[in-house]
């Protein structure tokens, strides 16, 4: 979406506020060079991205901030992927998830009292839910604060006969405080779900979700804009890309040659600065961090003198996906 009038507004960056995702937020777009300032004070929740102008940073929780970008308030948030599904409607059309950032994981899933020994996958709840009618004259109860992917789920797998109990407290104990039957809800090892003598279907993952970096479709996006995510994303997928490559040198014979293009092609490699002047200079290569040992093995044999491996930084190029996949659907 474009608009005439958005020439002056800056793109409105929203995170996390308080807590480990605030942490891991900084964290994540400080390993890419982009520095969060937060205004004068813990309670100011507007900030700025330093060095990079036109961007102003909002610090929303994390609800809050998947409701920005469905309504385009935001630009861009970094938020679960539970909560966008969740809280809209139609994800494909209001939002991109443009990369998953690596925390904040968690999963959602449907959880029924251990002592339901013979209940162990979706399609048992069927047999639950009427026996439920027949013996108390009421439906199951299903506890969650996930309305909607609760309804998409039992949808999906065929189970009609239920209620929803919305939650607004601690979920798994709502089973034990006679509320519900069974819970929806997200978790991360488990030991709080199995605290509350509850476990999880066979087939009861719902979502295996963690915190993405999202783009709003609805947010207005005027040249402005377009440029200040084009620094911003060419900053973060600079990192990714060099935090799954290696730099690889290798020190060429003194006499004879080297098919550096075979081996560069045998092992994904690239030769980033080209084939060196002479027989005796020095090779710059590039390769996915999972094939080094390979790489420096082949030149190895090939009469390499010597081969050494390091970290790279920042490794830019002259495309930019997470934009162009962003830019192509705006």
């Amino acid at each position: 979406m474009t608009s005439s009038d958005s020439g002056a507004m800056p793109l409105i960056l929203a995170v996390p506020s308080k807590g480990r995702l605030q942490e891991n937020a900084s964290a994540f777009f400080g390993r890419a060079g982009l520095r969060l300032a937060q205004g004068a004070g813990a309670r100011d929740y507007r900030g700025k991205l330093v060095g990079v102008p036109g961007v102003e940073v909002r610090y929303l929780s994390a609800s809050e901030i998947a409701a920005q970008l469905a309504s385009g308030a935001a630009h861009l948030g970094v938020t679960g992927e539970d909560l966008i599904r969740e809280t809209l409607p139609d994800v494909r059309g209001q939002v991109e998830l443009l990369t998953p950032l690596g925390f904040g994981n968690a999963t959602v899933v449907v959880a029924v009292p251990q002592a339901w020994i013979d209940v162990r996958a979706m399609a048992d709840l069927d047999e639950v839910a009427a026996l439920m009618r027949t013996r108390h004259g009421r439906r199951l109860r299903v506890a969650t604060k996930y309305v909607n992917l609760t309804r998409r789920f039992f949808a999906e797998k065929g189970v009609a006969d239920y209620r929803i109990v919305e939650s607004l407290g601690a979920t798994e104990g709502a089973p034990a405080a006679g509320s519900a039957e069974i819970v929806v809800d997200i978790t991360t090892t488990g030991a709080t779900l199995s605290a509350n003598a509850l476990k999880v279907l066979d087939d009861g993952i719902i979502l295996r979700s963690e915190a993405n970096l999202v783009a709003s479709l609805k947010a207005p996006w005027g040249e402005s804009q377009r440029a200040a995510l084009r620094t911003v994303l060419g900053r973060i997928a600079a990192e990714e890309r060099a935090r799954t490559t290696r730099e690889v040198r290798a020190a060429l014979p003194e006499s004879g040659t080297i098919d550096l293009a075979t081996i560069a092609g045998l092992h994904e490699a690239e030769l980033p600065y080209g084939a060196p002047r002479g027989s005796d200079g020095e090779i710059v290569m590039r390769c996915p961090e999972g094939v080094v040992f390979e790489l420096a093995g082949a030149l190895v044999e090939a009469g390499a003198r010597a081969v050494t491996v390091r970290r790279v930084d920042y490794a830019f190029a002259a495309e930019n996906l997470l934009a162009e996949r962003l830019l192509a659907r705006l």
